[in-house]
């Protein structure tokens, strides 16, 4: 890779942090208080620094494990799902605590995959991120590991992370672990072994480099964390594989200093989120626009209000992907929509403050926000 491609930590204003089980707990031991306090300590400069951020943690199984005594992750469903309801407590009060010494207000997301394919959970889930974004309150996300028995099976957080990262369509995605990066042969083995620095997140090799099973404590690797650099890369964000023990790592990273493994996302973000909803979701429904409205989104930026809709042709739910025609009958742009198409025929050509007397309720203000719509040329 080239080297004057810029930092992504450093270019990026919305990031994604992972932090694992190992470094979370010591190792199985406990809660670390220390390095929470450190990570938070980290993250808080960030937002001084104007960064968003969310912060994808593992640990609470681990933390459980160790509240209740055992020493090794236990295979039985209902004891990994009891050990993480033991251990989210302990995880939620220790970042809540932790930032709170730096005046942050955290909130906790717990999630699952099937949050992020249902395109309701998702645009529901998204909303509750960006609004917190907008608060200034940095989200907490783990798995919903109490009820999630897939996600339990699969059990790795890096994987969330890029979920994460394609939902609130993050610049970067930062894995901390207890590895210094990608090795290129594993480094326990050959002393000779190559840290991968830069390299593209889709270069099928790194895959084959990325080997050996993750710790009595996680069940990551490696290669869950290459995998899940590759998931990021579609929505555009780039990924940087580091050790969360390498001091203020995350400022370091944040200031442009290569630290560990980063793995490069091939297309910017709004390629990438372009293509997605061009190429692999369905159209349900046409939304007829008038002049003011296709101006708005086209050349101002702007959401799609309902006051801007003349018509609506077709069947559809929340969260469905339908087509904004300007008055010549040109598709000018499509995107998420977050009304019915049978509430949406109520509350077109009116303006927004209408929409709670109309329908009853106002879940948002906009029919397409700006977020969730791309301009077609």
């Amino acid at each position: 890779m080239a080297p004057e491609t810029p930092s992504p930590i450093k270019a990026g204003t919305r990031l994604v942090v992972k932090v694992g089980s190992s470094l979370v707990t010591n190792d199985g031991r406990g809660l670390d208080l220390q390095a929470v306090g450190q990570w938070c300590e980290q993250i808080a400069a960030l937002r001084k620094a104007g960064k968003e951020v969310v912060l994808v943690s593992s640990g609470a199984i681990a933390e459980g494990m160790a509240r209740l005594g055992w020493k090794r992750r236990p295979v039985e469903m209902h004891e990994l799902q009891a050990a993480a309801a033991v251990g989210q407590m302990g995880l939620a009060q220790a970042y809540e605590g932790a930032f709170a010494a730096h005046g942050l207000r955290t909130a906790q997301i717990l999630l699952t995959h099937e949050d992020m394919a249902d395109r309701l959970r998702y645009l529901n889930a998204r909303s509750t991120l960006l609004a917190l974004f907008k608060f200034g309150i940095v989200p907490i996300v783990n798995e919903n590991d109490t009820v999630a028995t897939d996600e339990i099976k699969v059990g790795d957080n890096d994987t969330l992370g890029a979920l994460v990262a394609n939902l609130v369509e993050a610049d970067a995605l930062i894995i901390l672990t207890d590895q210094t990066g990608l090795y290129d042969q594993d480094p326990r083995q050959n002393p000779n072994a190559r840290l991968i620095t830069r390299a593209q997140a889709d270069d099928q090799s790194l895959v084959a480099m990325a080997g050996g099973a993750g710790s009595h404590i996680g069940k990551g690797g490696m290669l869950t964390k290459v995998l899940a650099a590759q998931r990021a890369a579609k929505s555009g964000a780039s990924t940087v594989i580091a050790s969360g023990r390498e001091p203020n790592v995350l400022t370091r990273l944040a200031d442009g200093e290569p630290i560990g493994s980063a793995l490069l996302a091939s297309e910017p973000i709004w390629s990438a989120r372009k293509q997605w909803m061009a190429d692999h979701l369905r159209l349900r429904g046409r939304l007829l626009l008038d002049a003011g409205a296709v101006k708005a989104l086209t050349l101002d930026g702007k959401s799609l209000l309902p006051v801007g809709v003349r018509s609506v042709e077709g069947v559809f739910e929340t969260g469905d992907l339908v087509a904004c025609i300007d008055p010549n009958g040109k598709e000018c742009a499509r995107g998420l929509i977050n009304y019915s198409s049978s509430d949406t025929r109520r509350i077109m050509g009116k303006p927004s403050n209408q929409i709670a007397d109309i329908l009853g309720e106002m879940t948002e203000s906009e029919l397409i926000h700006r977020d969730n719509l791309v301009v077609l040329n």
